[in-house]
């Protein structure tokens, strides 16, 4: 079905109110609330300042990390099971995977100032097609026996996840849902992916060469 027809054909009321369904769930951001919960303290303001697991684990030990990746990861995967159950249009399903993980990124209630999205998109994903989850999964691994580090490996698999969807011959909206998670995830994690660019060159000593000025 060309594009037009396909967008001539959506059910924007429906889209509409599953994008909100998705992002509220999202916005239910695991470690914030724990914290809160057990310490009566703003994660955002302790460590890191993120509310992801690692950061609620530095506070709370390895069963706050373990409870916050349990409650991100959960709720990625309700937000796509839901939509599948309530909706015979897979696009749909694809908006609520892109909605819960930007409502996790950017909760309305904590300022818009949330979590990192890399459990919540592991967990949607699964749901949605678990070779993608899988092959998500072993391009990590692959990546952190090389470099025995996490958020480089991690958004390496993430940045390949559009090209996983297009080689498991994926719809042409299966693509672009992927190619917009993988970029919404990235552009949460940019700090990041900076300041470990940086370290890894740092220690394999790979500089860019300065050269003296031409008399």
């Amino acid at each position: 079905m060309p594009w037009m027809e396909q967008l001539r054909s959506a059910d924007w009321n429906q889209a509409s109110c599953v994008a909100l369904a998705g992002y509220l769930l999202g916005c239910f951001t695991t470690g914030y609330y724990l914290v809160r919960l057990r310490l009566g303290q703003d994660i955002r303001e302790l460590g890191s300042g993120s509310v992801g697991a690692r950061n609620v684990g530095r506070q709370l030990g390895w069963q706050g990390f373990l409870l916050t990746v349990l409650g991100d990861f959960g709720k990625g995967a309700l937000a796509v099971w839901a939509a599948r159950h309530f909706t015979t249009d897979e696009r749909l399903v694809l908006v609520a995977m892109v909605a819960v993980v930007v409502g996790h990124i950017w909760p309305v209630q904590l300022l818009f100032r949330g979590g990192k999205g890399m459990a919540t998109s592991l967990g949607a994903l699964l749901i949605y097609d678990y070779k993608l989850a899988l092959v998500l999964a072993l391009l990590f691994g692959a990546a952190f026996a090389a470099v025995r580090k996490t958020v480089l490996p991690g958004l390496f698999a993430l940045t390949c996840l559009p090209l996983m969807s297009w080689y498991l011959a994926h719809s042409p909206a299966e693509l672009v849902g992927t190619s917009v998670l993988a970029g919404v995830v990235l552009l949460a994690h940019r700090q990041n992916l900076v300041t470990e660019l940086s370290h890894f060159l740092d220690r394999r000593n790979i500089h860019p060469r300065h050269h003296p000025p031409e008399l």
